[in-house]
């Protein structure tokens, strides 16, 4: 039972990175082109971390309880 529990957080964390990912670098892609990799990482980890942590799974949470309470 923990190994599915930790696979549903894997999955949530997954829903919200990629699409954030992808839209961070569509977005400033060309820009943070220019500058070094460690440089580029940094940003983009000082950006999406906080998102993802206190903006986007707390919605995926909350988009799951509502889905799970209305098939109660």
């Amino acid at each position: 039972m923990k190994s599915k529990f930790k696979l549903i957080a894997a999955f949530k964390i997954w829903i919200v990175i990629y699409p954030s990912i992808t839209l961070f670098l569509f977005l400033f892609g060309e820009q943070l082109s220019l500058l070094p990799l460690y440089l580029r990482t940094f940003i983009l980890t000082i950006a999406l971390v906080p998102w993802v942590v206190f903006v986007g799974i707390p919605v995926i949470d909350s988009i799951i309880n509502q889905i799970s309470t209305k098939d109660k």
